[in-house]
């Protein structure tokens, strides 16, 4: 701000002596008009002159063919006279010898007036053209000094807001600078509640998988609970869909590498995105009975899947598989196959290795709505290697 108030006083500086640069052109620009005018009267006058120099001028050379006449006339009477006009006879030749030089004399003026008066008036046209441009370029003077006047006052308004501007900015300065302690306060306040937000989570999740362990740990030490039959029913399936993998490879149905193959293809224009694996079709034609069945076996059971080591869902439960719409938050609800599914709950049940994991969680349904879920899970393994997991989500309320 300091600058621009600085650069707004530099131009207006500017500006000033510009308009009295243009002011003193202007009245200049005036002299120079009423100049011209006044030789273009004078040229009119001069040519007004010689036209009456040169009428004048005509008259005399008329008297001298009229004096030459009668010089003529007087010769032959004094010839007549005999003797006694010898002395009118010398007197009649120096008239006709002067009448002669006058008439040369004056047809050399006439030449002389008449070219003079071309020139005159040959000037006299330069002279007018002049005095228009000198109209015209007093009017764009006057055009100019108006211009510049405004501009003038333009800037001065300019600066005249800066230092307005300049004034509002320093109390701002100032009270940023009163506030600055609380607003550090304030950031130090954030960064230690984002620390203990952290700390919570990390706590969080070290007790979640306390929880789940100690679950895992009670079924294998012989413990029974309401989840034992989800257990085993997503143990057994899971021991199915990996026997079905092998035996499409035996088959020759699809190649190993392309089972555990992790590089997806983005499906165009879809919201949330859905993406294919070279896997995709091999699933949607083996897992739909096996997944289906899950549902019907128990009311509670909300989904069943298979998901790969990435969180991959390539074949989901049908009422989960719709084509998808323009609406995201509808698509999200209920076009959930073909989407990688890589938080936290998806992570750990595609990458668990152990016999079972059972995590409880708030499941996202779409529009705003969340469940309480468990999610039962057991891993997929395909000639020893391992693909991934079934997911199987009832609530945790039945």
């Amino acid at each position: 701000m300091e600058a621009l108030l600085e650069n707004s006083q530099s131009t207006l500086e500017t500006v000033q002596a510009s308009v009295e640069l243009v002011r003193k052109g202007g009245g200049q620009s005036k002299d120079i008009a009423g100049w011209v005018k006044h030789l273009s009267a004078q040229m009119s006058e001069m040519a007004e002159s010689l036209h009456a120099v040169l009428s004048a001028n005509d008259d005399i050379a008329t008297i001298a063919k009229q004096v030459n006449i009668l010089a003529i006339n007087a010769k032959i009477e004094a010839a007549r006279a005999g003797d006694a006009g010898r002395g009118f006879a010398v007197v009649a030749e120096a008239i006709n010898e002067l009448s002669g030089k006058t008439a040369l004399s004056a047809e050399q003026i006439s030449a002389n007036v008449s070219n003079l008066s071309k020139k005159v008036e040959k000037l006299n046209l330069e002279t007018n053209k002049i005095e228009k441009t000198a109209e015209t370029v007093l009017c764009d003077s006057q055009d100019a000094d108006d211009a510049m006047g405004r501009i003038a006052q333009a800037t001065e308004k300019s600066a005249a807001k800066t230092q307005h501007i300049m004034s509002e900015a320093e109390k701002v300065r100032d009270a940023v600078e009163n506030f600055l302690p609380s607003f550090e306060q304030i950031g130090a306040t954030v960064r230690e509640t984002a620390e203990g937000v952290h700390f919570v989570t990390q706590k969080s999740d070290r007790l979640i998988d306390l929880s789940e362990g100690i679950v895992q740990r009670t079924v294998a030490l012989g413990g029974r609970s309401a989840d034992q039959p989800f257990i085993d029913r997503v143990q057994q399936d899971a021991k199915n869909i990996s026997a079905l993998f092998s035996d499409a490879i035996n088959r020759g149905e699809i190649d190993e590498q392309d089972l555990f193959h992790r590089e997806y293809t983005p499906i165009p224009n879809t919201n949330p995105q859905q993406v294919l694996a070279p896997f995709t079709t091999l699933t949607d034609r083996i897992l739909p009975p096996i997944l289906e069945e899950a549902l019907k076996n128990d009311a509670n059971v909300i989904f069943c899947v298979a998901i790969d080591d990435h969180g991959y869902l390539p074949t989901h439960n049908a009422k989960f598989s719709k084509p998808q719409g323009a609406d995201p938050v509808w698509n999200t609800a209920n076009c959930r196959n073909r989407v990688i599914f890589n938080d936290r709950v998806g992570l750990k049940s595609g990458q668990s290795k152990a016999p079972f994991l059972l995590q409880v969680y708030r499941r996202d349904m779409g529009g705003g709505e969340f469940v309480l879920m468990k999610d039962l899970s057991a891993p997929i393994f395909v000639n020893g290697k391992h693909w991934g997991g079934l997911r199987m989500g009832y609530r945790a309320d039945g």
